[in-house]
């Protein structure tokens, strides 16, 4: 299992808003443990989801002060399982964005209802900390994407 928690970005405004989606395959690993006869996709993952996508929305607002990193989880909340070939509607909204800290409010929904939700603390590492070769390339088709776009008018 890959740990880009995110297939594609539907929409997003940089720094503001990001709305993403996310399947998780049945034939994933993961199931066969999580639970035996009763597969649904661990909480964990679902706070991961969410993160990664407030995350690329910051990131997509200043590359200058570092990569988003989550730093803490508040009022996480599971509601309803979300099963494995369910799409995941990603929602992520930045309430507060610093230099040195960003706080989204986030929710995943499947299927028109509302399965988990959390609010998220991030703070910024320099891109100088991670290996060159790091790239982001769901969040650069995305970009790219839109810029094609805004170019077309």
């Amino acid at each position: 299992m890959r740990f880009i928690l995110i297939d594609a970005i539907v929409d997003m405004v940089p720094g503001r808003t990001i709305h993403a989606i996310k399947t998780l395959p049945s034939d994933e690993e993961i199931f066969r443990d999580h639970f035996p006869g009763f597969a649904v996709v661990p909480g964990v993952l679902l706070i991961e989801m969410m993160a990664q996508a407030a995350g690329k929305c910051l990131d997509a607002e200043n590359r200058e002060r570092g990569k988003a990193m989550l730093v803490q989880v508040d009022h996480g909340s599971f509601r309803s399982w979300v099963k494995p070939d369910q799409r995941a509607d990603i929602h992520a909204q930045i309430t507060s964005s610093e230099s040195v800290y960003a706080k989204a409010s986030c929710r995943i929904a499947v299927e028109g209802r509302n399965a988990a939700s959390a609010d998220l603390l991030f703070t910024f590492v320099p891109y100088a900390k991670f290996a060159e070769s790091f790239r982001d390339e769901l969040l650069e088709r995305f970009m790219a994407r839109a810029e094609a776009e805004e170019r077309q008018g």
